[in-house]
């Protein structure tokens, strides 16, 4: 089965994983976030099939601007229910690497904690639940 994906849609996914990722940044409560940031990127990168294709691509970058991490939030959480609900329809299997390597991300964003505070606890399970609700 073949897939096309528009720009707008290649737009939300890369939004979507990378935001995932931003929004564990902005929830760290360690001081590294820069550790965060680069092991979640390192995850997104290594993703293989049609996600890894797209977030691999140069192309318009993704805004994740926002003043607060509600507006972060705002722009993010939607979007990977959106890629997810895409993907569902047109290639179920690709919605299940998108979710997985999602997951892969936000899993190695943590490892330089022992154990997750309850600000990134929570930050991940919103991300799980907006992956999941599509």
């Amino acid at each position: 089965m073949s897939i096309t994906l528009t720009d707008s849609d290649k737009l939300t996914l890369r939004t979507a994983a990378y935001g995932a990722v931003s929004l564990l940044v902005a929830a760290d409560a360690t001081g590294k976030p820069h550790k965060i940031a680069t092991n979640g990127s390192i995850a997104l990168s290594s993703a293989t099939g049609l996600v890894g294709h797209v977030l691999a691509e140069k192309s318009k970058p993704v805004n994740l601007n926002g003043k607060t991490v509600a507006e972060l939030a705002d722009h993010v959480l939607p979007a990977l229910t959106a890629t997810m609900s895409l993907l569902n329809e047109q290639a179920p299997t690709e919605a299940d690497n998108f979710r997985s390597t999602v997951l892969v991300a936000i899993e190695a964003a943590q490892t330089h904690q022992d154990k997750p505070s309850p600000t990134m606890t929570e930050m991940v399970r919103k991300i799980t639940a907006a992956l999941d609700a599509a």
